[in-house]
């Protein structure tokens, strides 16, 4: 079979649940063997971004909070999304600015194209890196309580290869950059 070819056949959707962020679409199928089934799908209406922030001496910036999905307490790089029509580096700067105060005067595309969970979601990630930064004030929205930390990139790194690090996109990120 071509790489290419779509094996499944979609014979009925419906949307359960809908929000700003996510769709929640609910599939009657016909699996690659011709049997019937359900796959459910979240459809992601943002673009998640990631960016490590690099300064001169090597040190990246590390943001802290407690993530609700997962119950428990994250370090990861600085993350956000942006709705699928902006301009993916207007979010990061965006984001860089409103979780750290840092803004940057270089940007790189690190990672172009990330899919997070690719077996029930749509979700996809870009990763930048960001250098010639300025220290300004932090902006975080409501829904934020974050937490700052500055180390050298290797230190990220290793936390990452420690498990201490567990967010694909900063792990993606990281290790790319590490």
């Amino acid at each position: 079979m071509p790489e290419n070819k779509n094996p499944w056949t979609i014979k009925e959707v419906s949307v359960p649940y809908d929000n700003p962020w996510i769709q929640v679409r609910h599939n009657e199928v016909l699996d690659p063997s011709g049997a019937p089934g359900i796959y459910g799908v979240v459809h992601f209406k943002h673009l998640a971004i990631g960016i490590i922030p690099i300064d001169e001496e090597g040190h990246i910036w590390l943001v802290g909070q407690y993530r609700f999905p997962l119950g428990e307490y994250s370090w990861e790089i600085v993350e956000g999304g942006g709705p699928l029509a902006d301009d993916p580096l207007d979010s990061a700067k965006r984001e860089l600015l409103e979780e750290t105060g840092l803004r940057a005067s270089e940007w790189e595309l690190l990672v172009p194209r990330l899919h997070l969970s690719n077996s029930v979601s749509d979700e996809a990630a870009m990763i930048y890196v960001a250098r010639g930064l300025t220290q300004g004030k932090a902006q975080p929205t409501s829904t934020e309580d974050l937490q700052l930390k500055r180390l050298p990139l290797q230190e990220a790194v290793a936390m990452a290869k420690r498990g201490e690090i567990t967010d694909a996109i900063s792990v993606a990120g990281l290790l790319m950059l590490g």
